[in-house]
């Protein structure tokens, strides 16, 4: 089945990608928009990740002001090129993530920032309550992991459901945000201050 320059248009103004990209996804979906968003994406993920040890020198720090005022977040969204820092996109996702920050309250960025005293400590507790519920001994450690890690998607922002799109995580965000900007970014650091509350973050 050809492919229609329309279907291209479509595809390019959903993705972002380039006219060969979307070209080459259409004709290996067989013509399907939906399926190429698919393939496109997928393509840019494995672009993203080889994009993600690349240093990120440039960026901005977005702000937002919740609740009349009861609430605000500074965040520091990276990336390598003062070009793509002032793009409207990227300070859109800057922005973005600041409200997400106020609204979700995570306490670090990603799972590595988690101090290991505050891993062992979770980890104690959930092995504490399993037991307290009768768990057979043989299953209380994947009980403990299973846990752990949704302690990770409540306290961490890159395993956060978006505020936005609750289908994907921040982490898959910012990713898909590298694959369509073509530099690697990245969350430096954020803090959020609630009224008569310590700063987090």
């Amino acid at each position: 089945m050809a492919v229609t320059a329309q279907q291209v248009q479509e595809l390019r103004r959903k993705t972002g990608a380039g006219i060969m990209d979307c070209k080459k996804a259409l004709d290996e979906a067989g013509g399907d928009v939906e399926q190429a968003v698919t393939i496109l994406r997928k393509a840019g993920t494995a672009r993203a990740d080889a994009r993600m040890s690349r240093p990120t020198t440039e960026g901005v720090i977005a702000s937002y002001i919740h609740a009349g005022g009861r609430i605000g977040v500074l965040v520091e969204l990276n990336c390598e090129t003062d070009f793509v820092a002032r793009t409207e996109e990227f300070k859109d996702v800057a922005r973005n993530l600041a409200m997400h920050i106020a609204a979700e309250q995570p306490r670090f960025v990603r799972q590595e920032d988690v101090p290991e005293d505050v891993i062992e400590q979770e980890k104690e507790v959930y092995r504490a309550v399993a037991l307290k519920e009768g768990k057979p001994e043989t299953v209380v450690d994947r009980i403990v992991e299973g846990r752990l890690k949704k302690f990770y998607s409540e306290a961490c922002l890159m395993d956060q459901a978006y505020v936005r799109d609750d289908q994907m995580t921040v982490g898959q965000l910012i990713k898909e945000l590298i694959a369509k900007l073509g530099e690697n970014i990245g969350v430096g650091r954020f803090v959020r201050y609630q009224l008569g509350g310590d700063a987090e973050g």
